[in-house]
């Protein structure tokens, strides 16, 4: 017997959805979007920045960490109405491509999150390419694969608060770029302004102003 996409649904619930987390809807019918069949998979990437520090005559330059990259999932998910014959686009569809519209409250798209079971990823929706797979003779769709991109959602003052503020535990180094000032570079890695006298002792700076691009300071642990 072969399966159909109709004939898999039956077979248990699918459990697969996106869930409006910002604006807040009270309602759940509104605020749960389905997916009505389970993905086969998901994908989750994230990457880091780094800057090269170029020291004369080093066959490899060393490494600078600039900055976490912001995480994103892809996911392909199938829908379909080929068991009720109604249109795919106004059942499944047209709910998914409105979270790419600006929130009149929020002036941005809905925050949402990708839930399977539990709660997987939270984010925004970054992109969507609908493909239309099956048709009634009149045209109206039927089946379509949706192929969902996702952008991670993290406000800054949660980032913040994750952040440990107490200093590394060993010395590291950091290479001085344009419009650096003591103050900012300490603010950047000791989440402390006012740190930045530590800097300068550690590194004999007795002018903070003349701090120039491309030197490298020594990091040192905070008491």
């Amino acid at each position: 017997m072969s399966v159909t996409p109709v004939s898999f649904a039956r077979q248990g619930s699918a459990r697969a959805r996106l869930e409006i987390v910002r604006p807040v809807i009270a309602d759940e019918r509104q605020r749960r979007i389905p997916l009505r069949f389970n993905p086969t998979d998901y994908k989750l990437s994230k990457s880091n920045t780094f800057a090269e520090i170029t020291i004369p005559g080093l066959e490899t330059p060393p490494l600078q960490y600039v900055r976490g990259g912001t995480e994103t999932l892809t996911v392909q998910a199938l829908v379909d109405t080929s068991d009720t014959l109604e249109n795919v686009r106004k059942a499944y569809v047209n709910a998914v491509r409105n979270l790419l519209r600006p929130d009149s409250r929020e002036h941005a798209p809905p925050v949402v999150r990708f839930v399977w079971d539990e709660e997987v990823f939270t984010g925004v929706v970054e992109k969507l390419d609908v493909n239309y797979q099956l048709f009634r003779p009149d045209g109206v769709p039927l089946r379509a694969m949706l192929d969902l991109s996702l952008k991670e959602f993290r406000p800054a003052a949660t980032q913040i608060a994750e952040t440990p503020r107490s200093s590394p535990t060993v010395e590291k180094s950091y290479v001085v770029r344009r419009g650096d000032t003591l103050s900012s570079i300490s603010a950047a890695l000791y989440r402390r302004p006012d740190a930045w006298r530590e800097l300068a002792r550690a590194n004999g700076i007795s002018d903070p102003r003349e701090l120039r691009p491309g030197r490298v300071l020594t990091v040192p642990r905070l008491a």
